[in-house]
């Protein structure tokens, strides 16, 4: 009997893992995966440590950058290139201090996520919680893929093509930073700062993209399981008249249960759209910038003798146009399966109910129209026409940009 338990426990915690698993190893390293509130006070201070770290680490790309855009930058062209790297950075700003004021609600989501693993009952369940989990998994995966090859092309590959640049006022060479930064502060391009400085931007590019990731990352398995709960409500569904062997017997026991499941399903969404709205919001609005700034640059620097460049351009308008694409893309996956809800329940076999039971369908199909729909900033909703409406702005401001200058 204990082995019995004892393997039960293992498996829980094995799918549990499967859910989340990758969510905290992307947001471990900068502090911002939820911990309980019974953490020692030694993870509590180190963590506050690596926000600290975090913290200076995107200022270290934000503030020269800026000194140097304000102070020796006079073209039009070169500010404009250089407003695509402040808008990112600020993003990335305002995402991590999101991340980590939304901690409790992320923690939350965390707990249901474990509960609806523990309280399973049947193999169905347990195939669509599966099959669920791991499709949120390989979207992470491919999230993380696409912003980390263009983290390698623009902080690492561009830089080796590059080479190292000789100076104009001195017998040296130095390393290509990524992002430039003021002459005022220090003269970066002597050794060792030239090494240092290009070494911490490496580093915080490291940061910005975890930021990135791990928001979308969060975002995909939360509702992605949320869309698992419902496949699983609208299997109960279907029993409803019949039942099965691990449902109730009653029929007033079944319309409890699935009462309680949509209910929970409602109480999830709605943590989860409290947890994320305003992180899709700064998405939205930073990748619609960065597309349509992007493509500017990849059209006034194309050069067929220069591939590098235009390649890392290119990839860098991939992953944001991923990245969008993927919040958007879930918010469609929720509204559908909130649709699907309601179509089953108007399906289910109520003639075969005797009596003053049929009025139950009336609360089905009164629930299934309280639907919650993802969005960004409880503004503008999160759906495939939604990117559609980004990719269009986007190009429009793209060519008045290119228009006026």
């Amino acid at each position: 009997m204990q082995k019995a338990t004892a393997k039960t426990e293992q498996d829980y915690l094995k799918n549990v893992d499967l859910s989340i698993r990758l969510n905290r190893w992307i947001l471990k390293p900068i502090a911002a995966w939820p911990e309980s509130s019974t953490v020692s006070p030694i993870k509590k201070y180190f963590g506050w440590f690596v926000h600290v770290v975090c913290y200076f680490l995107v200022s270290f790309l934000f503030v020269p950058c800026l000194i140097f855009l304000i102070l020796e930058v006079n073209d039009t062209y070169n500010r404009i290139k250089l407003i695509g790297p402040l808008s990112f950075f600020l993003m990335s700003y305002l995402k991590y201090y999101l991340l980590l004021l939304h901690k409790n609600d992320v923690l939350k989501c965390v707990k249901q996520i474990e509960w609806d693993w523990k309280n399973m009952k049947h193999l169905d369940e347990k195939r669509i919680m599966v099959m669920n989990a791991n499709y949120a998994r390989r979207i992470v995966i491919v999230c993380t893929f696409f912003m980390y090859s263009s983290y390698i092309f623009f902080y690492i590959a561009v830089p080796i093509t590059v080479g190292r640049i000789p100076a104009q006022d001195g017998n040296f060479t130095f390393i290509f930073l990524p992002f430039p930064s003021s002459m005022r502060i220090t003269d970066y391009r002597q050794s060792p700062v030239n090494e240092i400085f290009y070494f911490l931007q490496c580093l915080a590019g490291v940061v910005l993209h975890i930021i990135t990731v791990g928001a979308c990352s969060l975002a995909a398995t939360f509702a992605v399981h949320a869309c698992g709960q419902m496949e699983i409500l609208m299997n109960w569904l279907g029993y409803l008249v019949n039942g099965r062997a691990d449902m109730s017997k009653s029929l007033d026991g079944r319309i409890a249960s699935i009462v309680e499941q949509h209910v929970r399903i409602l109480k999830f969404l709605a943590l989860t759209e409290k947890a994320l709205q305003q992180i899709s919001f700064v998405e939205f609005l930073g990748c619609t910038m960065n597309l349509c700034l992007l493509g500017y640059y990849s059209i006034m620097e194309w050069n067929p003798k220069d591939v590098m460049f235009s390649l890392t351009y290119m990839v860098l308008v991939t992953s944001f146009g991923f990245n969008i694409f993927i919040f958007c893309y879930i918010g469609e996956l929720v509204a559908e399966q909130c649709r699907k809800v309601g179509e089953v329940s108007y399906m289910i076999d109520w003639y075969e109910l005797s009596g003053n039971k049929k009025l139950c369908c009336i609360l089905f199909i009164a629930m299934s129209n309280s639907s919650i729909k993802l969005t960004a900033g409880n503004m503008v909703e999160l759906s495939i026409s939604t990117f559609s409406d980004v990719v269009k702005t986007a190009t429009g401001f793209l060519n008045m940009l290119r228009a006026l200058t």
